[in-house]
């Protein structure tokens, strides 16, 4: 089992910036993938950002050039910089991973509201 807790949302002005973090209970040298979805209100659950542990990364094309996802093997910690922020980015964000062994773990989610 692996229980990843969020931090970092919040309300923040369109144009702004925040960085998300995901802390996971232990290491991640085995997780091949963690990424970071997001939910708005009355849509699905949409892939945001992920990066494998082989450095390879991939965004949606709604937030490519302005998000930045990277992961720190050391600090089991995989961040989500979100700059240039929009109202169209407002929705709970969650943090997952993906265990070699095919398991997929969630975190709680955080709130990220850009409005002025």
């Amino acid at each position: 089992q692996v229980q990843l807790v969020e931090s970092g949302g919040g309300l923040v002005q369109p144009g702004g910036s925040l960085r998300l973090s995901c802390v996971a209970s232990r290491s991640i040298f085995s997780i091949s993938t963690m990424g970071w979805y997001r939910q708005a209100p009355g849509k699905q659950r949409e892939l945001v950002a992920a990066a494998t542990s082989g450095g390879t990364t991939n965004y949606a094309d709604s937030v490519k050039g302005r998000f930045t996802i990277s992961r720190d093997n050391a600090k089991k910690t995989v961040y989500l910089q979100m700059n240039s922020l929009k109202p169209e980015d407002t929705a709970v964000y969650y943090c997952q991973a993906k265990h070699i062994s095919g398991n997929e773990y969630w975190g709680q989610g955080t709130q990220v509201t850009v409005s002025s």
